[in-house]
């Protein structure tokens, strides 16, 4: 024990002493919030630019003119034009120079609805979706018209229901709590891509560490010191210690925020959020209030506990298999070999956990969740939509089981494989290794 508590010590603070290790645990935080900024920052100094898009509008029926109006992104030039007279070419060519798109509303758009915009680049999505929306409500309105019924548009208007569908949760001593399944969605995809790049991360910088030491041929001293699998098990949870001191510290992080969280929501919306966590409609809140909301109507303690322990049994499963597999290869650029099939492993159990999403409690979502190597990161979307005990249970003592039979497997790969050189090993090889 005292040879392998010095190699996990050894393999343990090799790591964490790094620089990029300090600064990626210091900056991940921040760099995940600024990710989540970045697109509405971009938004917003994209429609606040300045730059308006000249739009040239010829109307061939007479009376839909002033049916697209200007505003802040787009300036709008009506022209009126005779019905199949109008030709592109001819506009652009002999035309003003500062027009960057022309839509042609045809005579007959009422009985053929089709509009065309024209123009020599590429027309953005918006402009296209602005031009839609304006005509169809202007024509809509024109048939409603056209049938002749007094006030059909009015009486049209007040039969438009607009149903605001609230999820509450209800609880074993019969209080309720408002939940949000698209934040429970959200949640539960972040745990997700967070073990998977994790497990992949960490087992990969094992298999690394495992054909340094080979190619140097350090490893020949070392196991001359202790036994081939105290050295394998001493990466393993020297690595993981790494890792759980970074969540352990992303943790401490994300709860100062969170905690400042309630203190920057005031006024109205804290009212708002008081009012959601009686019941009523978490819809009416402001979008930074329903998240807040939502994730205190969650389980985050246990579902923290279990992605940590998830988090365990998947990396001594895969980081196993890694360490093992590393073992049987003399240069980096081998390693492809063999840890392509447990990615790929891992981009299945990914895929299958975004299927899941629609629907967590299916029988695929159960299944998968109950497997070993796929259950790490398919457990996760499930989580949030309170996943049966049993199930929870069954999967974590599967993973585990699974994990410690890789561990033992592993340790005898890694016990041949370390000091063979020269040669590269196939499957079956490896095989034989095990028997």
């Amino acid at each position: 024990m005292s040879k392998l508590l010095l190699i996990i010590q050894r393999e343990y603070l090799s790591l964490v002493a790094r620089k990029s290790f300090i600064i990626t645990t210091l900056l991940m935080p921040v760099l995940m919030v600024v990710c989540m900024l970045v697109p509405f920052w971009i938004s917003d100094v994209n429609d606040n630019s300045g730059a308006r898009t000249t739009v040239t509008v010829i109307d061939e029926t007479g009376h839909l003119t002033d049916v697209i109006k200007a505003n802040s992104q787009y300036e709008v030039i009506p022209l009126r034009g005779t019905p199949g007279k109008t030709d592109p070419r001819k506009f652009f060519k002999e035309g003003p120079s500062n027009v960057d798109a022309l839509v042609v509303i045809p005579a007959d758009v009422l009985n053929h609805p089709q509009v065309n915009v024209y123009s020599e680049k590429a027309v953005s999505a918006s402009l296209t979706s602005y031009v839609t929306k304006c005509l169809n409500d202007t024509l809509s309105h024109v048939k409603l018209l056209q049938h002749g019924i007094p006030n059909l548009d009015k009486i049209v208007a007040e039969s438009q229901v607009d149903v605001n569908v609230n999820n509450v949760k209800l609880a074993a001593d019969g209080s309720q709590s408002s939940s949000s399944t698209d934040v429970a969605m959200l949640l539960g995809m972040i745990l997700a891509l967070v073990t998977y790049m994790f497990v992949i991360m960490y087992g990969a910088m094992i298999m690394n560490s495992v054909v340094e030491e080979k190619t140097n041929r350090i490893v020949e001293v070392i196991v001359s010191s202790c036994k081939p699998f105290q050295l394998m098990l001493g990466k393993i949870v020297g690595v993981g210690l790494v890792g759980l001191t970074q969540f352990a510290i992303w943790f401490v992080i994300l709860s100062v925020i969170m905690g400042f969280m309630p203190h920057m929501i005031s006024g109205p919306d804290a009212a708002a959020m008081a009012a959601a966590s009686r019941g009523a409609d978490v819809a009416s809140l402001p979008a930074m209030a329903q998240v807040m909301t939502t994730l205190h109507s969650l389980p985050l303690g246990l579902i923290i506990g279990c992605f940590v322990i998830y988090f365990i049994g998947g990396y001594l499963l895969y980081a196993s298999l890694f360490a093992g597999f590393g073992s049987a290869v003399d240069q980096a650029s081998d390693t492809s070999q063999f840890s392509v099939p447990i990615i790929v492993i891992m981009i299945i159990a990914l895929y299958v956990s975004l299927g899941c999403m629609e629907n967590p409690n299916g029988s695929m979502a159960m299944w998968c969740s109950l497997i070993p190597f796929t259950s790490p990161i398919v457990m996760m979307v499930r989580l949030p939509f309170d996943v049966p005990l049993w199930q929870l249970a069954l999967s974590i003592v599967l993973l585990f089981a699974t994990a410690a039979a890789m561990v033992w497997l592993s340790g005898r790969i890694y016990r041949t494989g370390i000091l063979l050189y020269g040669k590269k090993h196939s499957f079956k090889e490896i095989l034989k290794w095990v028997k």
